[in-house]
């Protein structure tokens, strides 16, 4: 009697650490705002989506869902996901003003250097100085795209004054700052209403990186282009790729491992290395859409950074306002940024 009690617990043992090892297959659903054939959905998002299928030799499965077709808007995405609506999602994180507020450094003006050693940064931050803005999700990664430019329909911008009068879209509050101080009408909206805005005459311009342009067709709705020289872009934007908390717990440990071995660091270096791509060809869909290409150097981009100091500045006192060590983290960006760039 007593040796079949002991097989029974190891079998109940065995069994156990076998369940934890080897887990039921799990279907998650992914939710973003972009169009299937955006690039952070065609050549990040679903590529990765594969490898974890692979990995977990069909254990864990990803059901994609593009431009919310699971319902809300974008801002909503970060509540979708902590709330277990949905399992993971790919958002920005200033598409929820006030929720990642250490996180906004990263879209203060001239910080950025490559989307490669900008994303590494983002991530390293993501894991020290943001841990609390964060400790409600399982972080993928945090990343960031190429240096944003600035377009507009039909008047180049080659000084700050031709911003003067013109209407123009912000991605986020910080961004929206920035560009209020240069001296334009700062539109926020998420970039799926670009191009119907643009269309309709609701704005003037928009400032995107080139990437995105050719999903929602923006290279087609502007003929002004301008980007900034020199080794510091005018703004980036954080992204958030985020997984349910409770979701990640519950699965097996062969399955975490799998999340694990495609999460962090290397996602960031492989999402910055896969922005920083993506300029090229779709700077190349805009010039064949023809049109006007200026970068901004000497003193007239003297004159945009002095703007972007202040703006610094400002975001600085409001940070210091609010609890936080505002230069500290400044600091703490661009010496992360000039770390991944060595």
């Amino acid at each position: 009697m007593k040796m079949f009690k002991l097989l029974s617990a190891g079998f109940i043992l065995g069994f156990g650490l076998s369940d934890n090892a080897f887990g039921e297959a799990v279907t998650l659903k992914f939710h973003s705002f972009a169009p299937a054939p955006a690039s952070q959905n065609s050549k990040f998002v679903r590529p990765w989506a594969n490898r974890i299928e692979e990995q977990s030799a069909g254990e864990l499965r990803i059901e994609t869902y593009y431009s919310m077709q699971l319902g809300g808007k974008p801002a909503q995405l970060v509540d979708q996901v902590r709330d277990g609506v949905v399992d993971i999602i790919w958002t920005v994180a200033g598409y929820t003003p006030g929720r990642f507020p250490k996180l906004e450094v990263f879209d203060l003006p001239f910080l950025p250097g490559s989307a490669e050693a900008t994303s590494q940064a983002a991530q390293e931050f993501a894991q020290t100085i943001a841990i609390d803005e964060l400790k409600e999700y399982k972080v993928l990664t945090v990343h960031v795209h190429a240096p944003g430019k600035i377009h507009t329909k039909n008047r180049l911008v080659t000084q700050l004054s031709d911003l003067e009068g013109l209407k123009i879209r912000g991605p986020t509050r910080v961004i929206s700052s920035m560009l209020g101080a240069m001296g334009a009408t700062p539109v926020g909206m998420p970039v799926p209403q670009v191009a119907p805005s643009l269309s309709k005459g609701v704005i003037d311009g928009m400032v995107v990186p080139y990437e995105i342009m050719p999903s929602f067709k923006l290279h087609e709705l502007t003929k002004a282009h301008t980007t900034v020289s020199g080794q510091r872009g005018l703004y980036t934007t954080a992204f958030l790729f985020l997984m349910n908390k409770a979701k990640y717990e519950s699965l097996s440990v062969s399955q975490k491992a799998v999340i694990d071995n495609n999460s962090g660091m290397s996602l960031a270096k492989l999402a910055g290395q896969l922005w920083d791509e993506f300029e090229g060809p779709a700077l190349e869909m805009a010039k064949k859409a023809g049109g006007d290409f200026h970068s901004l150097s000497g003193q007239q981009l003297a004159a945009f950074q002095a703007v972007g100091d202040q703006v610094v500045s400002d975001w600085i006192t409001k940070a210091n306002t609010n609890g936080m060590d505002g230069a500290g983290i400044v600091q703490t960006t661009r010496d992360l940024i000039s770390k991944y760039e060595n």
